[in-house]
């Protein structure tokens, strides 16, 4: 992934572009009246090795859309080397009564440090904020400033941030695996039929509303 450098502007329209390929997509987004953010989503069955050569991060990520719109590949060609980065997508689900808790003695874990959740909700930063917010009430809750009661705030916070961030991580990961599958008919499917007619902007955005009162 990069971030494009327009020093005359660019002309994006203000929205999220996706393309779907097989077992591969990408998207761009303008983030600013100069500068547009893009990614390259690609199956690996390893991670292999680390590349950080940014020559050698912009080569590989032209030749993996180089059958794609012309226009992805000029945002990439526009990235400044120093914004070039790849980074392994890794998933760990938390599971009930199995996973490890969010707290131990007055240390407490947020965000990814506690729930790590693929990027395909754009909820990760999201759920760090939450848990902050959330973490932030429990402790201002506590009745007495002592390791009892900032225990007690830690364990209130896990429990009911557990309903939400569980099933978030399971979503994200499925939405992930269909979005790289790699079976032709399935793409077919996915991207005739399901994302066009089956999708809805409503059901797919309700995951982002969140009400801590």
């Amino acid at each position: 992934r990069g971030l494009a450098y327009y020093p005359n502007g660019q002309s994006f329209e203000p929205k999220v572009n996706y393309i779907y390929g097989r077992g591969l997509r990408a998207g761009y987004v303008p983030v600013s009246p100069t500068k547009v953010y893009w990614f390259i989503c690609f199956n690996n069955p390893s991670p292999g090795p680390k590349i950080t050569d940014p020559i050698m991060l912009k080569k590989q990520a032209k030749a993996l859309v180089r059958n794609w719109p012309a226009e992805l590949l000029n945002i990439i060609d526009l990235t400044p080397d120093d914004t070039i980065i790849r980074t392994p997508l890794v998933d760990r689900w938390l599971w009930p009564s199995i996973s490890p808790p969010a707290s131990r003695g007055r240390v407490v874990l947020v965000g990814d440090a506690w729930h790590p959740m693929t990027p395909n909700l754009g909820q990760g930063a999201c759920c760090a904020l939450e848990d902050a917010v959330v973490l932030a009430k429990k402790l201002a809750n506590a009745t007495r400033f002592t390791s009892a009661s900032v225990e007690d705030a830690f364990r209130s916070y896990e429990s009911e941030r557990w309903p939400r961030i569980f099933p978030l991580t399971i979503r994200a990961n499925l939405v992930g695996s269909l979005l790289q599958w790699e079976n032709p008919v399935v793409c077919s499917v996915r991207n005739n039929i399901i994302i066009p007619k089956v999708v809805k902007l409503g059901t797919v955005l309700e995951h982002t509303n969140f009400d801590c009162e």
